[in-house]
């Protein structure tokens, strides 16, 4: 095995070297195909956290994978919830404070996440027949920032999550803000949101 060191070179003075950056591919619309705003699971490897890990350390490793959304996992492979970087800085953080006398500090990822349960999720062959603009407005429709994309069982594997379509990604990749209004979907989150009242 040759473990010799390779060829070094130093740039002229002056020289003008640009960054490569990757390919934008086809700019994206409402009319364009559903599933180019989804993240593909079976391409990007998931970011993920156990739901006993504090809030501090979800922080952390959103930025170090440069992501604001976590799986939360407590028994690979099946995925307990999520947790996203408007969990750690929202309201939820501060319900848990008021209603246990706790610090930030002593909060875990479990405290709050968003359980399995609370997700909307849609079928992966739904979809496969969609575009951006219907995608939009059932974001819109369930006041949520994200959407978990399900591919059903087959013979081989049982139903997983596939993919993950958020806001801020189809905002990027149309080139400007979508306005939402979000809304709190379950008794819990009414009943919570009225305690604190």
């Amino acid at each position: 095995m040759n473990n010799a060191p390779l060829r070094t070179f130093h740039f002229p003075e002056g020289a003008c070297i640009v960054q490569a950056q990757p390919p934008m591919g086809v700019p994206v619309t409402p009319s364009s195909p559903a599933r180019a705003v989804m993240t593909d699971l079976t391409h990007v490897r998931a970011a993920t956290i156990a739901p006993d890990m504090p809030l501090g350390q979800a922080r952390q490793t959103m930025i170090h994978q440069g992501v604001r959304l976590l799986f939360v996992v407590s028994d690979l492979p099946c995925v307990d919830g999520l947790i996203t970087a408007n969990d750690l800085e929202g309201e939820r953080p501060m319900q848990v404070i008021a209603q246990r006398g706790a610090r930030y500090e002593d909060l875990s990822v479990a405290d709050v996440m968003s359980p399995l349960s609370a997700l909307d999720a849609i079928d992966l062959g739904d979809l496969a027949h969609a575009t951006v603009g219907q995608v939009i407005a059932t974001l819109k429709q369930i006041g949520r920032r994200h959407l978990i994309v399900v591919q059903q069982a087959t013979s081989h594997h049982g139903p997983r999550v596939r993919g993950v379509i958020s806001q801020a990604q189809i905002e990027r990749q149309l080139g400007h803000a979508i306005e939402m209004v979000e809304t709190a979907n379950s008794f819990a989150e009414i009943r919570s949101s009225l305690a604190l009242a």
